[in-house]
C-alpha cells in the first residue's frame, strides 16, 4: 500500500492508495515540532478506528515546508522501512518537464497539481490551487510546467486584513446577498468574494490570451466549490488532484525502476 503525504503551509494530508483507489485521507495541522513517534501514533490510531488494516510498502512526500521532510522521513524509515520518494528531489523523477528560468525552484505542490492535470485532462491546462497563497500553475500541450502565477491566499487575505485594521473583525468567507455590504462583516466578505472573482477570471483570461490557444481551467483546493457554484470560473473541479498526482509520480518512479 502507499501513502502519499502531501505537506502545505497549513494543513498535511496522508492518504492511503491500494493501487486503485484511496482506502481514506485524513488531515492534520503542519507543525515541523511534530515527531515521527508522533505520526505514526496519530496514523495508526486512524487506521484501526476506519477498520484499515493495510500495510504500508511505499511512501512518497510533497512538501511546501522542507523542516517537516526530516520527521516524515524517518517515519518510512523506522515504521514501515522504506525509502520515500520526495517530488523536488533527483531521486523522484516527474512524467512531465519542467520549462522556467534556470535556478528556479518550482515548489513541489505546483508540480504534484501540473502531473495531475495532465494526467486527467491532457495539456493546455490553467490548474487554480486555493491554498494558502492561490496559484495559478500552466501546462503546456505536452505536459510539461511552463510557469504561473502566486497571489495572497484568501484566509490569508482575511486574516491580514483583521491583523492590520483595529476595527475589522475576523470573518469567515461566503457569498454575500448583495455586492453593497450594509455592515462590517457583509463589506469585508463582498470584498473578498468579489475580489476574487475578479481575480480569478482575470488572471485566467490574461493567461489565455498570453498563450493565443483554448485552454482548460481547472481547479482544486478547499475554497474553489465555493467560487465554482457561483460563477462558473472553471470547466472543472477535482477535490484530491494533489493525490493523484502523487500516485502518478510514485507509479511513474516504480516503472522506471523497473526497466
Amino acid at each position: 500500500m502507499l501513502l502519499a503525504i502531501d505537506c502545505g503551509n497549513t494543513n498535511t494530508v496522508f492518504s492511503i492508495w491500494d493501487g486503485t483507489k484511496f482506502l481514506a485521507t485524513w488531515r492534520t495541522s503542519t507543525e515541523h515540532q511534530r515527531t515521527a513517534d508522533q505520526y505514526y501514533v496519530w496514523l495508526t490510531s486512524l487506521m484501526r478506528y476506519q477498520n484499515i488494516e493495510a500495510r504500508i510498502t511505499d511512501m512518497i512526500i510533497s512538501s511546501t515546508v522542507p523542516r517537516v521532510v526530516f520527521n516524515l522521513r524517518v517515519l518510512a524509515d523506522r515504521f514501515f522501512n522504506t525509502r520515500p520518494y520526495v517530488v523536488g528531489k533527483p531521486d523522484c523523477r516527474l512524467p512531465v518537464s519542467v520549462r522556467v528560468d534556470s535556478g528556479t525552484a518550482v515548489g513541489p505542490d505546483r508540480l504534484v497539481n501540473t502531473v495531475a492535470g495532465y494526467d486527467l485532462y491532457g495539456g493546455d491546462l490553467i490548474v487554480v490551487d486555493f491554498g494558502t497563497a492561490t496559484t495559478f500553475d500552466v501546462v503546456a500541450n505536452d505536459g510539461a510546467y511552463i510557469g504561473g502565477v502566486i497571489a495572497p491566499g484568501v484566509n490569508l487575505s482575511l486574516e491580514a486584513l483583521h491583523l492590520a485594521a483595529a476595527a475589522l473583525p475576523h470573518v469567515d468567507i461566503s457569498r454575500p446577498h448583495s455586492v453593497v455590504g450594509t455592515n462590517t462583516v457583509a463589506c469585508m466578505q463582498s470584498g473578498i468574494f468579489w475580489g476574487y472573482i475578479g481575480l480569478v477570471r482575470e488572471i485566467c483570461n490574461r493567461i489565455k490570451t498570453e498563450r493565443d490557444r483554448p485552454m482548460k481551467v481547472i481547479s482544486t483546493g478547499g475554497l474553489a466549490p465555493l467560487f465554482q457554484q457561483s460563477e462558473d470560473l472553471f470547466d472543472e473541479w477535482v477535490d484530491e488532484l494533489t493525490m493523484h498526482g502523487l500516485t502518478v509520480i510514485h507509479a511513474y518512479n516504480k516503472r522506471q525502476e523497473a526497466s
